[in-house]
């Protein structure tokens, strides 16, 4: 079964407009996120998908495949466009905006995607202590005990009736998926944002009203993603880490 790799990369980002084409260490953003990619499945099985020709033009020049999409509501919206056109039977979705995802960790959500065909697969890590599980900008996670998402959100869950019985550490959702293509064409031809969906702002909640499993699976720890413009400092600072 073919594998591929979809980056979504749209420059209008409402919290951080061009984010894909952000300088890190002196190199545009989505391109440290496509050659970790590429690491895992070779360069020939790496898209990127956006509606942005300055996006389109640097990713040509790096030597990446690119799919021009039309505007969508959601990164898997836009995985969704680009899939249509791609000869594929699973489909990743890593987030342009995560430069420091081990590869290893994009062949363990395929490896469990090819396990578990009947559900979407997606990643979480568990919060560092330099993070606040209060931040809405890490969406949280909880499980059933099989693994199987119980419900995201941006507020710190689960919730607990008193101090003794708060959890002592709290998941965080890490953005490496895998779909089917029908997955994905359900997931588009829905329409719209589920209801759900349109509060939290987390789009892989709208699975639950195609009632589509979805199973989350753990990574590597210590993923920083850039969701503003201050964390490109500490995403910088990472980097030069795992360079020296």
């Amino acid at each position: 079964m073919r594998t591929v790799v979809i980056i979504p990369a749209r420059f209008a980002s409402s919290r951080y407009p061009g984010k894909p084409l952000v300088p890190l260490l002196g190199r545009p953003m989505i391109l440290w996120v496509a050659e970790l990619a590429a690491r895992a499945v070779g360069n020939h099985d790496v898209y990127i998908a956006t509606d942005d020709e300055r996006i389109a033009e640097t990713v040509k020049e790096a030597g990446f495949k690119f799919i021009m999409t039309g505007a969508a509501q959601t990164g898997t919206d836009r995985i969704a466009d680009a899939a249509s056109e791609i000869d594929s039977d699973i489909f990743i979705n890593v987030q342009g905006d995560e430069p420091l995802l081990d590869p290893k960790d994009i062949l363990k959500i395929r490896d469990a995607k090819l396990q578990n065909l009947g559900k979407v697969i997606n990643g979480y890590a568990w919060i560092g202590d330099s993070e606040d599980p209060a931040s809405v900008n890490i969406p949280k996670v909880i499980t059933n005990e099989k693994g199987d998402l119980v419900y995201m959100s941006r507020l710190p869950i689960p919730g607990f009736k008193g101090e003794k019985n708060a959890p002592v550490r709290y998941k965080k959702q890490v953005c490496i998926y895998a779909f089917s293509k029908e997955e994905l064409r359900r997931y588009r031809e829905f329409g719209r944002k589920s209801k759900l969906e349109q509060c939290e702002d987390i789009e892989i909640l709208r699975f639950f009203e195609l009632d589509v499993p979805v199973l989350m699976v753990q990574t590597k720890p210590g993923s920083l993603a850039v969701d503003v413009p201050e964390d490109v400092e500490k995403v910088e600072s990472a980097l030069r880490a795992l360079q020296s």
